[in-house]
């Protein structure tokens, strides 16, 4: 997931500076080589550790050296941070590393990434916050357009599926944004995501 979310970011004009793996975290302040990070995940099947040895303006930290109850590529100078692999990755010393370097959001690409702990010190700092669950909405929505390609026996272009995506996307955060202000909690996408989605889920088993 984390690849797919750099090359995303760079298409948006991002700086994608940083990933990790369950072996360590590169760190590359210039941004990170796509091409060099897919060939050693995706061809090679190696850890990042590689990629240290392919390019050496990457600083590279084993978990060895990770800080205590944290990670270390979330203790790094950042605006955005895409917690986008596992449960839990994202915990409260990381979300106070994050915070005092200067992140302004964190947007979860994967299921629970953020521990509860971080997650009440993120709303509390005024850090912006997007939920897994909008993330795991967008996956729902590509198999959907897949299948109403299949079902049409028709091809979109990439382009096609990318800007449905987006609209599907922007109506989730429109929703959960109101949701959150006529609940009393504005801007608290996690209560509004959930119950926009409670309320979906109930209406349907009405009708």
């Amino acid at each position: 997931m984390a690849i797919y979310t750099i090359e995303k970011l760079y298409s948006l004009g991002a700086i994608p500076i940083s990933c990790s793996d369950s072996k360590g975290t590169i760190y590359h302040k210039d941004g990170i080589d796509l091409a060099a990070l897919k060939a050693i995940k995706e061809v090679h099947h190696d850890s990042l550790e590689k990629y240290a040895y392919v390019d050496c303006a990457c600083e590279y930290t084993s978990v060895n050296d990770y800080p205590e109850d944290g990670h270390a590529v979330w203790h790094l100078a950042c605006d955005v941070a895409f917690p986008s692999a596992t449960q839990n990755e994202l915990t409260l010393v990381d979300a106070k590393a994050l915070h005092k370097n200067g992140c302004i959001l964190v947007n979860e690409g994967a299921n629970m990434p953020t521990t509860p702990e971080a997650l009440e010190y993120i709303k509390k700092n005024n850090i912006l916050f997007s939920p897994g669950k909008a993330a795991n909405a967008g996956g729902v929505a590509t198999s959907q357009l897949e299948m109403s390609q299949n079902a049409s026996m028709s091809q979109w272009s990439f382009v096609e599926v990318d800007t449905k995506l987006q609209g599907i996307i922007s109506d989730i955060f429109k929703t959960a944004y109101e949701t959150s202000v006529e609940f009393g909690c504005e801007g608290d996408l996690v209560t509004g995501a959930n119950i926009a989605g409670f309320r979906k889920v109930a209406d349907a088993m009405i009708q």
